[in-house]
């Protein structure tokens, strides 16, 4: 018992750390999503930079214990703006398997900047889409 949660807080001290290390505490502004359900916990973090750029990126982080997280994660989401659904360009990060995978999510910027965006990620197995959302300065 005492093995599993030093492994939980390590986990959580390495993503905090993660976190700040890289920058997104202070670049982005925006408030991580997490959804905690069936199992796995998810957390979507849009990056600042990416409002800027061509490109919108959000950075995800996926974690479980009860099962492989083997889904394709560039055709399990979409971006939704203004009424109107993007399909990711793409993922760059860990592939399908495992209990813990993170990487990105890029889809072409919205020109012009809508007001709120949400990411919906459908996960094998769910009833319904996971929503993350965030109103834009």
């Amino acid at each position: 018992m005492l093995k599993k949660l030093l492994k939980s807080l390590a986990i959580a001290v390495t993503l905090v750390f993660s976190y700040v290390h890289d920058g997104m505490a202070a670049e982005t502004g925006y408030a991580a999503q997490i959804s905690d359900a069936r199992g796995i916990k998810v957390t979507v973090i849009l990056e600042n930079s990416a409002l800027a750029a061509k490109d919108l990126e959000f950075r995800l982080i996926l974690e479980t214990h009860t099962r492989a997280l083997g889904d394709d994660l560039a055709k399990s989401a979409v971006l939704i703006a203004d009424g109107k659904q993007y399909l990711p360009l793409g993922w760059k990060g860990a592939p399908p398997g495992g209990h813990h995978r993170k990487g990105w999510l890029r889809f072409k910027a919205i020109i012009p900047q809508p007001r709120a965006l949400e990411l919906q990620l459908r996960l094998a197995g769910e009833p319904s889409p996971r929503s993350f959302k965030w109103l834009l300065k």
